[in-house]
């Protein structure tokens, strides 16, 4: 069967080589592939929105429901040429049953950023230097290898205290956009030249990056320095923003234009007197880059969650059996990465994320050094090891709910203190969660 995200990713392929190969003036060829882009990106959500459709019928319904999708997508797969290569995002199809390879993403260069001013009219109103930022749905945020959520969620919970404007998970779902969660020297610089997670132009760094560690460095390729630097900016041009809407001179959300100042310059709102529009940059991608980061702000909210909460899955780490330790580990590199329904297996993610047995697969295959090897459903991971009592578990045990006919419908990791790790359901992310009610433990170590 082939993946609807590879089929989309795949037309839209075909259909900008096409513009690349017309007779369309430049500019032109710009706005056309923008468009492209677009029309790809929402039938990709469109995807996400089915599958969450199919997901609330009856197991069987299910079954037939996909196949019939599954038809229509291989139909469709039929009709688009073989030999189109196909870059974004890098989506490699493998059936729920198969294991995975590792999922490896392109990078989501962004535009520069423009430094606010007490003076709004110092603000630079010129052009800004625009990168492609797609806009997609949370199922489709790319996390790449060099990514992992988990060295963030500490700065982005501190970042995301700084002012009430700016929260946490904005803050995550920013940073999801902008560099795909990647860090350090190795990472992508955008075309516009924008450095580090944050995607920093070098003029805004050197107001903003500051170092949060003491050794000296305010170093923008630094998770820390750059996530700081980033919740300042926010919170500055938040204030800046109110005061504007307060005198006049913009309308709007004042959330929805912070974020396009971060992507298009605060000059660009304070031209347009609110969102940026009229150009095609603007229409195409700070207007798209936007609405991705508030459509999927909400899959970060487990940030919100008392600060004991992370506190009491990373104690009990200390008081772990060394591969239940491991175990957590492995699992937690993936916080944030999306739900993907057959996503995942003994390699990692694969189709750009996990579901839940795609993610404990992973977790205690990478754990154990290949010694121990799950199977890939819910229902045949209840198969091994041995049933404990609930009350007995210890952080790194297999938890197992959503009881059914066929036995589990759901599989998690116990992290201690009524807390789990799981891949919850379509729509979702990998996250943090209080242990379901109807849930029963399973030690396969």
């Amino acid at each position: 069967m082939s993946d609807p995200i590879s089929v989309i990713a795949t037309i839209v392929a075909a259909a900008t080589g096409a513009v690349d190969n017309s007779e369309l003036p430049d500019d032109a060829k710009v706005s056309v592939r923008a468009a492209v882009q677009s029309g790809g990106d929402a039938a990709m959500s469109l995807t996400v929105q089915l599958d969450n459709a199919v997901a609330q019928l009856p197991e069987p319904a299910q079954q037939v429901a996909r196949q019939g999708i599954g038809d229509a997508i291989d139909r469709v797969a039929a009709m688009v040429p073989s030999n189109v290569p196909v870059t974004q995002p890098d989506t490699r199809t493998v059936l729920p049953e198969a294991e995975a390879d590792t999922y490896d993403s392109q990078p989501l260069p962004v535009a520069g950023i423009t430094t606010p001013s007490s003076n709004p009219t110092q603000y630079a109103i010129g052009p800004a230097h625009f990168a492609t930022v797609p806009v997609s749905s949370a199922s489709a945020v790319p996390v790449a290898s060099g990514g992992n959520i988990a060295t963030f969620v500490p700065w982005f919970r501190q970042a995301g205290g700084l002012c009430p404007g700016i929260k946490a998970p904005t803050l995550a779902a920013l940073y999801a956009a902008e560099n795909g969660f990647r860090y350090g020297p190795t990472a992508p610089v955008s075309p516009a030249g924008a450095l580090g997670p944050g995607q920093f132009m070098p003029a805004t760094w050197a107001i903003y990056g500051k170092d949060v560690h003491g050794d000296g460095i305010a170093d923008v390729f630094d998770v820390g320095d750059s996530v700081m630097a980033s919740g300042h900016l926010l919170c500055d041009t938040y204030r800046e923003i109110e005061s504007w809407k307060l005198s006049g001179l913009v309308t709007g959300d004042t959330l929805d234009l912070t974020l396009a100042a971060y992507n298009a310059g605060a000059g660009a709102v304070l031209r347009s007197g609110g969102m940026p529009s009229g150009s095609p940059d603007y229409e195409h991608q700070t207007k798209p880059y936007v609405a991705r980061i508030r459509a999927t702000e909400e899959h970060y909210g487990w940030l919100l969650a008392p600060e004991d909460s992370l506190r009491h899955a990373e104690d009990n780490l200390h008081h772990a059996a060394d591969l239940g330790r491991r175990i957590i580990d492995q699992a937690m590199k993936y916080l944030g990465i999306p739900y993907v329904w057959g996503g995942g297996g003994s390699s990692g993610p694969t189709l750009g994320g996990f579901d839940c047995s795609g993610l404990t697969s992973f977790a205690v295959h990478a754990a154990s050094g290949g010694a121990v090897s799950l199977p890939r459903t819910s229902q045949t991971q209840w198969q091994i090891g041995t049933e404990i009592p609930l009350s007995e578990a210890a952080p790194g045990d297999l938890l197992f709910g959503n009881w059914g006919p066929g036995g589990p419908g759901h599989v998690a990791i116990y992290l201690g203190n009524g807390q789990m790790i799981h891949a919850p359901t379509p729509g979702d992310v990998v996250r943090i969660s209080p242990i379901m009610n109807d849930m029963q433990a399973r030690r396969v170590r």
